[in-house]
């Protein structure tokens, strides 16, 4: 009795665990077990070398708007944070003292020119008596020096008017250049001099400059490959604004200092970027990115791809027999995601991206092709 009740249980786990496999439906099995990977492939592609630096934008000018006379402000004709062209009046200084002395000026002119006038008559009619020996020498001298005075004094009076006309000119204050103007600092009614300070400062923001420091270094290895020929000498530069979004103009290099910053050893270099809009403001910490401008082809392969243990750096390839392997390599650097394979890959063959962790050397495994890329 307790025999046949063994016998029972035993055909039922038999019957419940399902057939036994064995041959190639064994295989099969084993087959649908393999992990799945995502792969990509090692590829030929342009992949500049680039370097990354903190840079500051700069104004290409930025000044200090200021009195050149004194007077009581009667106007202040622009809207603060407006843009003004070249020659606008900003402010408008009470100018009737300055149109008064180039008038006083003026009528001393004349009184001069008709005493000039006088003196050229006194000496052509000396001349004159001269040649009947009628006067001395002495008088004739006299009448030349009278009219050498006056022409002197004339010369003196219109140099007066000149900068008496200047000073008028200058109760018109107007911008010297186009550009952005800032807060006005006065208000009509306001007691302006030279010693007042900025009225109001203009900032001309189109273009305008971007200025970082460069390693110096790094300067001297970029020089020594454009003297080699291994680089053009020309190079792209992007930047970053502070939001993450890049600035869609690129720009291009105008300056790099002949002194070296002591203190770090770096050298200042600035970069010049069209701003018709405006977008980038004085002052703005920006990230800057230079790109060479001639190609450069290389092997690269998805930086994820790429594991690192005690001897280095290696990537797992999957071959075409799904299988996987092992493979050290050499990565002569990273740039846009992308590490640039030296030695220990060809062009073509696959690398796993995603789900290194469930595999190792040997294994099969399922993969599929990186999507989007």
């Amino acid at each position: 009795m307790g025999k046949s009740k063994v016998l029972v249980a035993a055909l039922a786990f038999l019957f419940c665990a399902g057939p036994i496999l064995s041959g190639p439906a064994w295989a099969q099995a084993q087959a649908q077990q393999a992990p799945s990977v995502i792969v990509a492939p090692a590829k030929i592609m342009d992949l500049r070398e680039t370097a990354d630096f903190t840079g500051r934008v700069v104004a290409i000018q930025k000044v200090g708007i200021r009195a050149r006379v004194s007077g009581f402000l009667e106007t202040v004709n622009f809207k603060e944070g407006q843009k003004v062209p070249t020659g606008t009046v900003l402010y408008d200084v009470e100018d009737g003292a300055y149109r008064a002395s180039v008038q006083e000026i003026e009528g001393s002119i004349e009184a001069a020119e008709a005493t000039r006038d006088l003196a050229v008559i006194e000496r052509d009619r000396a001349n004159r008596l001269l040649a009947s020996n009628t006067i001395a020498q002495a008088q004739v001298d006299a009448a030349k020096a009278q009219v050498n005075k006056a022409e002197a004094d004339l010369v003196r009076l219109r140099a007066t008017k000149d900068r008496a006309d200047l000073d008028l000119s200058y109760t018109r204050i107007v911008a010297p250049f186009e550009g952005v103007t800032g807060l006005s600092t006065v208000d009509v009614g306001a007691l302006v001099s030279p010693d007042s300070g900025a009225l109001v400062t203009l900032t001309r923001l189109d273009p305008i400059y971007v200025e970082f420091s460069v390693a110096t270094s790094l300067l001297l290895t970029y020089r020594e490959q454009v003297r080699s020929g291994q680089i053009s000498g020309g190079a792209n530069v992007t930047i970053v604004l502070p939001d993450g979004t890049t600035y869609p103009s690129k720009g291009m290099v105008n300056f790099i200092a002949s002194d070296v910053s002591q203190g770090t050893d770096t050298v200042i270099v600035r970069a010049e970027f069209p701003n018709p809009d405006g977008i980038l403001l004085d002052g703005t910490l920006v990230r800057v990115v230079l790109e060479q401008t001639d190609k450069q082809e290389v092997l690269a392969i998805p930086q994820q791809a790429i594991q690192r243990d005690q001897q280095g750096a290696f990537v797992m390839v999957v071959g075409a027999d799904k299988k996987v392997e092992l493979r050290r390599v050499d990565v002569s650097r990273t740039a846009r995601g992308q590490a640039v394979i030296a030695k220990g890959l060809k062009e073509g063959e696959q690398v796993i991206t995603e789900g290194v962790g469930k595999v190792r050397p040997g294994i099969t495994v399922d993969a599929a092709a990186v999507t989007g890329g």
